[in-house]
């Protein structure tokens, strides 16, 4: 294995040897997932198989995360720059771009033409809606980055699902209001998942093209002109559509439709649970002090951090935005998720036992001390929570 060695500040040397160094092979093998379905239903006529991917996210893998447990160990700061610039974790990016379109052209492709019935085409385009949301992950990654390549690919990848908003949206928007209540991308504490969706998905779009229009407008351009980057992404979304329909059918349209919303939801889904309650403290000026690795969940969990490029070391990321996934840190007295993301997903979906999991574990977090007042809290639930768990100390007092 390769070994990065480094000088600490005592002037003693270090080595490091990535130990996942192939294993992140599992990022760019994973959406790929909806082949192994599509073979299966091939070979047995058994439509099961074309959803049997979306079963196994949400039922092996926290069960897998929950057996390999978590994953503590950090490089050294004094060789991230080395671990940064090796271009064999910047290739694995690279590489997943042309896997993510082939995976929804080979869905669209056996959706249009193979016999099947209404429930295994709207399991399919359900599945391959699923790995569209790993394609918004993974122009996550490469739309951090400031090389131009990977700031196309992250646009090109983005298209596949019709998210290109997501960049400019997550860049200049949410990492720079996370945690706080004017970020439609956080998650406050006592909303439910869905609630959070129908004010982050309509919010991300919104704030991206406030975004781009500012832009245009400082260049003297109108807001509908070939420059917009938002556009430009949506018309190739718009050309991957038509030609869909095209070769296939207007069927096309129903499969598009529930692919691109598994996908938003998918994503919606990963920022629910990476700030909620989570809040930004303001200073005497009415700033929000910076973001730090205790204003995002973090998680550990050694196989979901595999097959997500490292997305779940996410008190880091936004601590170092432009910091690579195989770089990112551990730190002590994080804000920690029960599971890994798939896990976390399903407490999600069922609310009730959410608020009982997360809402005593947020409470409980040092920076918190079980004051409401330090908790980003959902104004229609406030009243309830209140109720439940204390009102907030007057002027910070003690309680």
């Amino acid at each position: 294995m390769k070994a990065y060695t480094g000088i600490l500040p005592d002037g003693s040397m270090v080595s490091y040897v990535d130990r996942k160094r192939r294993l992140w092979m599992l990022s760019v093998l994973f959406p790929l997932q909806p082949f192994i379905g599509i073979w299966l239903h091939a070979e047995t006529g058994n439509e099961f198989w074309l959803i049997a991917a979306l079963l196994a996210n949400y039922t092996i893998a926290p069960v897998i995360d929950a057996l390999l447990g978590e994953d503590e160990n950090n490089p050294p700061e004094a060789v991230v720059m080395q671990l940064d610039q090796d271009r064999y974790y910047r290739y694995l990016t690279y590489a997943v771009v042309p896997l993510h379109v082939a995976t929804m052209l080979g869905c669209a492709w056996y959706a249009g033409t193979a016999d099947l019935s209404p429930v295994g085409f709207l399991g399919l385009a359900l599945v391959a809606g699923m790995s569209a949301g790993l394609a918004i992950n993974s122009g996550h990654e490469l739309g951090h980055k400031n090389s131009r390549i990977e700031r196309w690919l992250a646009r090109i990848v983005l298209a596949i699902p019709a998210y290109g908003h997501f960049s400019l949206d997550h860049n200049r928007g949410h990492h720079r209001a996370v945690s706080t209540p004017e970020d439609p991308a956080s998650a406050r504490m006592g909303e439910s998942i869905y609630r959070f969706a129908a004010r982050e998905i309509p919010g991300a779009f919104r704030r991206a093209w406030h975004f781009e229009t500012e832009r245009l407008a400082n260049r003297g351009r109108p807001a509908w002109h070939p420059d917009n980057q938002l556009l430009q992404s949506w018309g190739l979304s718009a050309a991957i559509a038509a030609a869909f329909v095209v070769a296939f059918g207007a069927q096309m349209l129903l499969f598009l439709l529930v692919h691109h919303a598994a996908a938003y939801f998918q994503l919606t889904s990963a920022n629910y649970i990476e700030h909620y309650g989570l809040l930004r403290r303001k200073d005497a000026n009415g700033r929000y002090e910076r973001c730090a690795p205790r204003h995002s969940w973090n998680s550990n969990h050694v196989f979901s951090n595999l097959v997500l490029f490292h997305l779940e070391r996410h008190s880091d990321h936004h601590a170092n935005p432009l910091r690579r996934y195989q770089s990112l840190r551990h730190f002590e007295d994080l804000p920690q998720l029960p599971n890994g993301y798939f896990g976390s997903y399903l407490l999600a979906y069922v609310p009730p036992l959410w608020y009982r999991v997360m809402d005593r574990r947020l409470l409980a977090l040092p920076h918190v001390q079980g004051d409401l007042s330090r908790v980003n809290v959902c104004p229609r639930a406030r009243r309830r929570l209140e109720l439940r768990y204390g009102a907030p100390a007057p002027d910070g007092a003690a309680r």
